[in-house]
């Protein structure tokens, strides 16, 4: 009887090896096999931001503080440490393609020649190219047609003015609400905002509630701005796609916000790469920073 259980216990025994073995080799090989099912995609991060020199070239612009204050610095510095985390390959800004402005100076400024305006492009492109060696910095940019005023005209001529207006004041009023928010939120805070789901997906809609209704056959007023706007973000996308050259590229994009919900879309449809978001960075620091609190709290106890 006990010998018999001593064999039975061995059998068991060997069993188990090899099943302890088999699935030690399927967690192994598990990993490379989807791996190699998975390419690497080159990634890309919209950051969409609000003009923080304030030009006054949008139809509603931004009235902002000096982002060149002490406090608001110190809220910089914060952003970039935040998007140091991607670890952008190229930085891709909205100055004109083939423009050797933006390169000459961010040159100068690597060579301590250049000082920081409040433009995000030198705030946060130079800043954040500089720290991480970056050779050079991307101009993007693609002007395109805004028939504005052919929409407004438009509805003017065919008693439309009023519905016109209704729309364009309902978007003062939402910059007017991001101005406020600014002036009580960090630049981080302001830009985490900026990127949310629902603002981007508020600041799109806007395009269709005051743009799409003023049209009719042969004189597509509205539609033709929506689509020459789209076509301008598509061109300007192509720029930023011309610029991968690895699977293991990670471009990083400095946008006005009115464009971030469209190259949003187009680089989320392109099954080539990878769409990120600001607010993924953070939460992913937000994450390491608890579980490192974590084990420094564990290893004191």
């Amino acid at each position: 009887m006990s010998k018999f259980h001593m064999g039975s216990t061995s059998k068991m025994e060997t069993k188990v090896s090899r099943v302890f073995l088999f699935l030690s080799l399927a967690l192994i090989v598990a990993p490379c096999f989807a791996s190699a099912q998975v390419p690497a995609r080159p990634e890309i991060l919209v950051l969409g931001t609000y003009h923080m020199a304030n030009p006054g070239h949008d139809i509603h612009s931004s009235q902002t503080d000096d982002v060149t204050s002490p406090a608001r610095q110190r809220e910089i510095v914060r952003l970039i440490d935040v998007l140091t985390q991607f670890q952008p390959t190229k930085i891709a800004i909205e100055a004109n393609i083939g423009s050797l402005r933006a390169q000459r100076e961010y040159g100068d400024y690597v060579a301590g020649k250049y000082a920081l305006t409040a433009n995000e492009i030198d705030q946060i492109g130079f800043r954040l190219a500089k720290k991480l060696g970056c050779p050079s910095i991307y101009p993007v940019d693609e002007n395109g047609d805004f028939p504005f005023y052919r929409v407004r005209n438009y509805a003017i001529a065919n008693g439309k003015k009023e519905q016109f207006e209704a729309s364009q004041n309902a978007v003062g009023a939402r910059v007017r609400t991001d101005d406020a928010f600014l002036a009580n939120h960090t630049v981080l805070e302001m830009l985490m905002h900026v990127n949310s789901d629902s603002s981007v997906a508020m600041a799109v809609g806007e395009y269709y509630t005051g743009f799409m209704p003023f049209g009719e056959p042969f004189e597509y007023a509205g539609p033709d701005l929506i689509a020459s706007w789209f076509q301008r973000n598509l061109r300007i996308y192509h720029n930023i796609r011309a610029l991968i050259t690895s699977p293991s590229d990670r471009i990083l994009v400095i946008y006005g916000s009115g464009h971030l919900g469209w190259l949003r879309q187009i680089v989320s449809q392109d099954p080539a790469v990878r769409l990120r978001t600001l607010n993924e960075l953070v939460a992913e620091k937000s994450y390491r920073s608890s579980r490192k609190l974590l084990v420094l709290n564990r290893a004191r106890t």
